[in-house]
């Protein structure tokens, strides 16, 4: 179809293939870059360790603009209280009071943001290799987005607010349950609070088992984690309610970007996909 011929005084010659064919090869290399395929684990390490790598140091580059960011906190509490959910303090007053509840989340808070994410990502890698990428992309927009968010709304968490009354768990209980408290409090971005990636990240990872895992407890277990992540922010007064919905929102871009790119949220592509350097391998039909 996308050539043609013409006739001359010495005959009818074929003549050069139309941009149709360049276009068509075109569409099929931008199909074939889109389609799932099985990760490759050296490149999932490199790319993960570079990404984080790269987001921390983004993260942690954003000037810490202090006084706009008190400024800021001011105006999301009062926000909150015109909604009717200012309710962050009674909550971090009342979990506080319990000793080893306070330090257990303190824990949480320092350490299964990172451990369940990676246990997930593994756990895709190994079970879902089909759909790993797309949700892999999922969880890097919503990531990369929420910068945007911290370079341009910086935001004291509810513990640093000037003349409030919330308790800082951490340096209270003497835990190291924040990399933004105590003696590590140089190494992070203490006004880098909206959008929450606690929470950002915690509904990826509950979404992902809720809709994948085939054991009943498993799923429930994906639904809880995020909740519990929820109450732990609070309680440890490190995020209002309203940083929580902008983990949501940039969750929900995450999952837009990774719709668009591969034609179905993740969940919805293929478990598993055929190794492409094996088919690159396979002998041409003809």
């Amino acid at each position: 179809m996308g050539d043609t011929t013409v006739t001359t005084l010495e005959g009818r010659n074929e003549a050069t293939p139309q941009p149709v064919a360049e276009e068509k090869a075109g569409h099929n290399l931008l199909r074939r870059v889109r389609a799932p395929r099985r990760p490759r684990l050296w490149f999932e390490i490199l790319l993960i360790a570079v990404s984080y790598w790269t987001y921390s140091l983004i993260r942690n580059a954003v000037p810490e603009q202090r006084r706009e960011a008190l400024r800021n906190a001011d105006w999301i509490w009062r926000l909150e209280h015109h909604l009717g959910i200012a309710v962050e303090e009674s909550v971090n007053h009342a979990v506080n009071s319990a000793t080893w509840l306070i330090i257990g989340m303190n824990y949480y808070y320092a350490t299964l943001h990172f451990v369940v994410t990676l246990g997930v990502l593994v756990w895709l890698y190994r079970r879902h290799p089909g759909r790993y990428a797309a949700a892999r992309l999922a969880l890097f927009a919503t990531t990369a987005v929420a910068l945007l968010g911290y370079y341009f709304f910086p935001l004291a968490p509810p513990r640093l607010m000037t003349g409030g009354t919330f308790v800082d768990t951490v340096t209270v209980h003497e835990t190291w349950g924040s990399m933004a408290s105590g003696d590590l409090k140089h190494m992070s971005n203490q006004y880098a609070a909206m959008p929450s990636m606690h929470i950002g990240w915690s509904l990826w990872c509950g979404l992902t088992i809720f809709a994948l895992a085939s054991a009943p407890w498993a799923r429930i277990l994906g639904l809880l984690y995020p909740a519990a992540t929820l109450m732990v922010i609070v309680a440890t007064a490190n995020h209002f309610w309203l940083d929580a919905v902008g983990g949501m929102l940039c969750l929900a871009f995450g999952f837009l970007v990774a719709r668009l790119w591969y034609g179905a949220l993740p969940y919805r592509l293929p478990q598993w996909v055929p190794d492409t350097g094996a088919a690159q391998n396979l002998p041409a039909k003809t």
